[in-house]
């Protein structure tokens, strides 16, 4: 009986931890939420234990991590902006290479400084994985081998033109669809497909103007799923199992640059972009509907009054918006009416065109990479930023166009899974512990 109690007394002492993949672009839902326990809350002085780094090709794409594999895409050029991309699996615990994949490519109708790789992060979903090149390559593979299941060629079959920066957005699992922003023709902007056959299930939305760079999103709402499309036209709202359109708001972005990840909180849905800043659109809890309730009146996108994210996707906390705006700042708005609470340089430590961070929150705290390599771990509050600590995280190698003290940058999405980051460059991808000690 004694033993019984003390065990008893063990179980119910011993703090429970909670680990998980992240299976996606910015974690399961596309939330930028990392629900694990037993993380650490400042890091070591002598930086983060790595545990493994692989060399590999370069490229933008953020890993995703399922089921003991990374997953990540890269670029091995033969001659200028030709060569091959390539989808790799890792070992999720010694980094060594599982299988490989690789499809020719010609980057010579992107712009040429940022022509190094492709963009969107895989999608795993149960033995399948998503690969979704920067000229339109969409490539499924089986997870354990490797061989590819089916693929499409957007350019070839649906008249895709590539965009100036690439195709970005990842492929995006419903039941047994894959969506995918394709860009095609006609009136294929967004098309769905059997997951496991590849067969065309639906089409949407005219390509009569390019379809912009951000990830298409699922949201529960109005007593539906409503796939939300933020595309250079509109903030669309679809039905994700027929392609019918629910609503749209117009929003007209100027290059095209629908860039960050439609963020919703209670009824709110916000996007922001860089020369035209921000939409804040008001949704119908009832059924599905939406109204606009700001927007931006900027001067430019250097003179902002609200915020103009690009790189960085905001969050919402309580009744604040806390985001990136156009040259570096970090700034807090009120999500009732956009006023602005406060601006800081703390996070990018320079104000520079499209200097940028990337949230993933965690608890009542966020993990923030900004594009100087580093890693932050801090929380947002009316009051203004709160920095718990920093460590260099990777370096960055990234050339940054037309702008930047910094000679190069960092500007990928790091996957955060299983008490762990996997983060990459254009030279290497490696894995660090973020397990408390």
């Amino acid at each position: 009986m004694r033993f019984q109690w003390l065990l008893l007394l063990s179980c119910l002492t011993t703090q429970v931890t909670y680990a998980e993949d992240w299976p996606e672009w910015r974690g399961r839902g596309r939330l930028g939420v990392w629900n694990e326990t037993g993380i650490l809350e400042t890091f070591p002085a002598d930086g983060l234990d790595v545990v493994w780094r692989t060399p590999i090709g370069s490229g933008f794409t953020g890993p995703s991590v399922a089921d003991g594999r990374v997953f990540v895409t890269d670029f091995r050029p033969t001659q200028a902006y030709r060569g091959f991309e390539r989808i790799l699996a890792l070992d999720e615990e010694t980094g060594t290479i599982l299988w490989e994949q690789q499809w020719e490519v010609d980057y010579g109708s992107m712009m040429r400084v940022y022509a190094t790789g492709p963009r969107a992060t895989p999608t795993v979903d149960e033995d399948l994985v998503f690969a979704y090149g920067a000229t339109g390559h969409l490539v499924v593979l089986d997870v354990g081998s490797g061989e590819i299941v089916w693929q499409k060629d957007f350019v070839e079959d649906y008249g895709l033109s590539v965009p100036t920066w690439g195709t970005t957005g990842a492929p995006l699992v419903e039941g047994d669809l894959v969506i995918c922003l394709a860009g095609g023709e006609p009136d294929a902007k967004v098309m769905a497909f059997d997951k496991r056959t590849g067969k065309e299930v639906w089409r949407a939305l005219s390509s009569d103007f390019e379809p912009g760079y951000t990830q298409p999103i699922i949201f529960e709402i109005g007593g539906v799923r409503q796939l939300i499309i933020w595309h250079p036209r509109a903030v669309s709202s679809l039905n994700p199992e027929t392609g019918e359109i629910y609503w749209e708001v117009p929003f007209k972005v100027r290059s095209g640059m629908t860039v960050s990840t439609p963020v919703l909180s209670g009824s709110h849905l916000f996007v922001s972009t860089f020369y035209d800043g921000a939409h804040m659109l008001k949704l119908d809890t009832r059924r599905p509907g939406a109204e606009l309730l700001w927007s931006s009146s900027s001067q430019s996108e250097i003179v902002t009054d609200k915020i103009h994210t690009l790189i960085n996707t905001a969050v919402i906390e309580g009744d604040y918006l806390y985001g990136i705006d156009s040259y570096g700042q970090a700034r807090a708005l009120e999500v009732a009416t956009g006023k602005r609470v406060w601006e800081s340089l703390e996070i990018t430590k320079e104000k520079a065109r499209w200097a940028a961070a990337i949230f993933v929150r965690n608890g009542n705290r966020y993990f923030i990479n900004n594009d100087r390599g580093e890693l932050i771990i801090g929380r947002f509050t009316p009051e203004g930023f709160q920095e718990t600590s920093r460590t260099q995280l990777i370096e960055p190698t990234s050339d940054p166009g037309r702008r930047r003290e910094l000679g190069a940058v960092n500007w990928s999405h790091p996957a955060y899974a299983n008490r762990h980051i996997v983060a990459r460059n254009d030279k290497e991808i490696l894995r660090l512990s973020l397990a408390a000690k």
